[in-house]
């Protein structure tokens, strides 16, 4: 199996998508149309294509390869697929636009970079749920910080009463708001599954090599828990919860993929 092919046919598929996207956005403006069926058909084969690309360059026979470019392919791979799935029932397919060429550039340096250095994890079930739910919430909170950007542009074009353009093809306020919270409710209680199953799991989620990130997640966890509070209690939404929300999000990032990229990419260590 040639695995390049597959790499250039996805990275094609997924910019083909969110040209399409934006096409179509433009259409809710203008005259042209492209049928929402036709970005599903696209966007999924992408994420086929962008699956047979990574599952032999991640599952090897020493364990989970999740060495940087590994990872960021995987959690892009997670976020378009949650995209997607989400698409087919909430207005959410407009964050494609920005999340398909990233997911596109992740296909692209997992290729480029075969050879680079790996970070091989022996794995048991245990070790297999605590990854798992720690690489849905990164990509869920990654799914949640894009529509937090689209929500503040939003937020500041009609504060400003310029409403036109592509503003007005966007669902209206309240319904962006609405989505962001269920990504962050949700995101929530995987970062929370994620924390527990290490305690749980990891000897010392403390020890030396794992601190760092310990102390990132948890911060991001109190973060968002303090958002979602603020939600219930007080209502809070518009800038208060973009801020919020971004300010989590970057917490999170770091935890893993700051750590990841210094100790692997500099220092040529393990992360």
């Amino acid at each position: 199996m040639n695995l390049a092919i597959f790499a250039v046919a996805a990275v094609v598929l997924y910019l083909l998508t969110s040209a399409a996207l934006t096409v179509r956005l433009a259409g809710n403006v203008s005259n042209l149309r492209v049928s929402r069926n036709t970005v599903l058909v696209l966007g999924f084969g992408a994420v086929i294509l962008h699956g047979l690309v990574l599952y032999p360059e991640l599952m090897t026979g020493q364990g989970l390869n999740m060495g940087f470019f590994n990872a960021a392919s995987l959690v892009a791979l997670l976020m378009v697929t949650l995209l997607l799935l989400t698409a087919l029932r909430q207005p959410v397919e407009n964050l494609g636009i920005p999340v398909l060429p990233l997911a596109a550039a992740t296909v692209a340096l997992a290729i480029w970079n075969p050879g680079g250095h790996t970070d091989i994890t022996s794995t048991n079930w245990q070790l297999d749920l605590h990854i798992l739910f720690s690489v849905l919430a990164y990509s869920l909170f990654s799914l949640a910080a894009a529509q937090a950007v689209l929500l503040d542009v939003q937020d500041r074009h009609l504060r400003n009463r310029r409403p036109g353009g592509f503003i007005r093809a966007l669902p209206p306020l309240e319904v962006m708001e609405r989505l962001l919270f269920q990504m962050i409710a949700t995101g929530f209680a995987l970062l929370s599954a994620a924390l527990l199953t290490g305690m749980l799991f990891l000897e010392d989620i403390f020890a030396q090599h794992l601190v760092h990130k310990t102390v990132l997640s948890i911060a991001s966890w109190v973060i968002f828990g303090i958002l979602l509070w603020g939600r219930w209690k007080f209502g809070w939404r518009g800038r208060t919860a973009i801020r919020w929300t971004l300010s989590g999000f970057v917490f999170l990032i770091l935890a893993y993929f700051g750590s990841k990229m210094v100790l692997e990419l500099i220092l040529q260590r393990n992360a």
